[in-house]
């Protein structure tokens, strides 16, 4: 029903564009939409501010808070000092650290590469990339809760509810595949990662991560559970266009509809580029013992990383990664978990940075390796640490990142960020820059107020120029 009156097949086909012919001329027509979004925005986020070094991001987000003083950060002063209450009393989130005993690191640290970057043993092929590797030791946050923090180290906030950094990126850049978007996660479907960790919050959904599987189907429910012709499939799919255009012309400023459609015609054309993406059964021997795929320690984790080698070759410009369902570095009554996350991902992250090296993509390709927080440097239960936003270390890699480099120091136990500290916001707008973005240039409009990543007035986020190689710092 339409103005009161029931419309004929003429009428509906011409009220809907002549229902756009095809699923192909919806593909042609979607960049000039989005170019006329982006100028009723008063935006062109498109364009690059400068020269990119980088043109993706890999994030490997180490779920549960790295105990940086037992993997990246060694504390000589922490283990002579064993067994002693700390002077300091020290926040902590859970019970089990009341008597505050500082506890020794429970790994040997040793110096690895010609930069004789120190690492602990148990990261034991990550170690032998040193010279590869930007080792920042200054990180801090602003919540020690994992849900807070894990959100503020993909936002920019402890809140939920604001774009994610893949979803700037993804407004900002776009895709170089139209056939695939601009933003992936990879993630076993079994685990329980909260979908705030890649939401698009108030951007358009069109900029929301898309989960990818490591194994099986890559997509949920990008084919129909019932195959039918391709003509039945093409014909349901301009219908469905022209019904989402005339409800358009009701309401022409609500971005959800746009998402709406453009995520349809995306899935459409995902059918066979997503599969193709997926589809790893001819991979060389050489490739399959690189990432640990025949390995059951490895396999899972490795498969996400060579996945995301395969999407960076494809054009997607973030992809986020998630240690497989049970696995994480919560270590609060023992050390053994962190220990399983480390064996399950370090052999994946190492055969990735090389593989991509081989290739000639690393050093257009930002490889960030982080928790969302550290660990406390007195003992909790006796065998484990609580959690610290004071403190914490990543690695960075690739895309103008200084190579076999460490950033930034902590106190004598580890417990502060003291030298060069480096702020979430902060990182956000140097990964930012290797992209080619300023951070206080990207912005969007949100509620009357052009919102930013970083929101740099408030934050005082800069870019870290001393991580960066001297020719991509200006």
């Amino acid at each position: 029903m339409w103005n009161d009156a029931i419309l004929t097949r003429r009428e509906l086909l011409r009220l809907g564009g002549l229902g756009f012919g095809s699923v192909a001329l919806q593909a042609m027509l979607q960049a000039e939409r989005l170019d006329a979004s982006q100028h009723q925005r008063g935006r062109n986020a498109t364009a690059l501010h400068f020269e990119p070094q980088a043109r993706a991001v890999i994030m490997l987000m180490q779920t549960g808070g790295v105990s940086q003083m037992d993997v990246l950060d060694p504390k000589p002063e922490l283990t002579r000092l064993n067994g002693t209450q700390y002077s300091i009393r020290l926040e902590v989130q859970q019970q089990g650290s009341e008597s505050n005993t500082l506890l020794a690191t429970h790994k040997k640290f040793h110096k690895w590469g010609q930069c004789g970057m120190e690492i602990s043993e148990v990261l034991p092929n990550i170690a032998e990339c040193a010279d590869d590797l930007c080792l920042v030791r200054s990180m801090h946050t602003e919540h020690n809760n994992h849900s807070e923090a894990s959100v503020m180290l993909m936002t920019g906030r402890i809140f939920e509810g604001r774009p994610c950094m893949g979803s700037w990126v993804s407004y900002a850049l776009g895709s170089e595949n139209q056939n695939l978007p601009a933003y992936v996660v990879l993630r076993d479907p079994t685990s329980e990662e909260a979908n705030t960790l890649w939401s698009s919050g108030w951007m358009p959904a069109t900029h929301r991560g898309t989960e990818f599987h490591p194994t099986g189907t890559p997509i949920q429910n990008l084919r129909s559970a019932r195959e039918q012709p391709h003509r039945v499939q093409r014909h349901n799919l301009e219908f469905l266009e022209t019904l989402n255009r005339l409800h358009q012309t009701k309401f022409p400023l609500d971005q959800r509809l746009e998402s709406r459609i453009q995520n349809y015609e995306l899935a459409a054309r995902m059918q066979v580029e997503a599969l193709r993406i997926g589809d790893t059964s001819n991979e060389p021997a050489v490739i399959r013992k690189l990432y640990g795929l025949d390995e059951g320690t490895t396999s899972a984790y490795g498969m996400c990383c060579l996945l995301a080698r395969k999407l960076v070759e494809a054009g997607v410009r973030f992809i986020q990664i998630f240690p497989p369902a049970g696995l994480g570095w919560d270590t609060h009554s023992n050390f053994d978990r962190g220990d399983k996350a480390a064996a399950a991902t370090d052999l994946p992250t190492a055969g990735l940075i090389r593989d991509l090296k081989q290739r000639g993509l690393l050093d257009s390709t930002v490889i960030f390796w982080s928790g969302e927080f550290g660990r406390l440097p007195i003992s909790q239960n006796s065998v484990g640490r609580d959690h610290n936003r004071h403190a914490c270390s990543l690695l960075l890699a690739g895309g103008g990142f200084k190579s076999g480099h460490v950033y930034g120091a902590t106190d004598d136990v580890g417990n502060r960020a003291v030298e060069n500290r480096v702020s979430v916001p902060d990182l956000h707008a140097t990964i930012l820059h290797q992209l080619g973005l300023d951070h206080q240039r990207l912005t969007y409009q949100h509620a009357g107020r052009d919102e930013s990543l970083t929101d740099s007035a408030v934050t005082g986020a800069g870019v870290i120029r001393e991580i960066l190689d001297k020719t991509t710092s200006s």
